[in-house]
């Protein structure tokens, strides 16, 4: 059983920063690849950031490319989320999860979800 807990989620301003870390319980966690994912209201969860075991490969959507970086520290069982340069589109829940599947963007291919953290950029 895998347990995610995110947290580092509040209130923004345009331009402003915030780190999000993931905490994974779980003796392998090293072995896990992981995706952070957000969903707005209304709209469908959306990809934001992939991170490979070793952290050799990491992926980013368009929307966020540039601005945010994802990191982990497998020694803490944690994973992080770097956003800066934050919009007010970027308001939403976050959401860390680990990779199951095959397609690295896509939610049906990650279990073991987080229970959120709620990312709100003010204008």
């Amino acid at each position: 059983q895998v347990q995610l807990v995110e947290s580092g989620g509040g209130l923004v301003q345009t331009g402003g920063s915030l780190r999000l870390s993931c905490a994974a319980s779980g003796r392998t966690f090293s072995m896990y690849e992981m995706g952070w994912f957000r969903q707005a209201p209304g709209k469908e969860r959306e990809f934001v950031a992939f991170i490979s075991w070793s952290s050799s490969i990491t992926d980013y959507a368009d929307s966020v490319k540039g601005r945010f970086t994802t990191s982990r520290d497998n020694a803490k069982n944690t994973v992080y989320l770097q956003m800066n340069s934050l919009k007010p589109e970027d308001t939403a829940v976050y959401y860390c999860a680990r990779r199951l599947g095959t397609r690295k963007t896509e939610p049906s291919a990650y279990g073991y979800w987080g229970q959120g953290t709620q990312v709100t950029v003010s204008s």
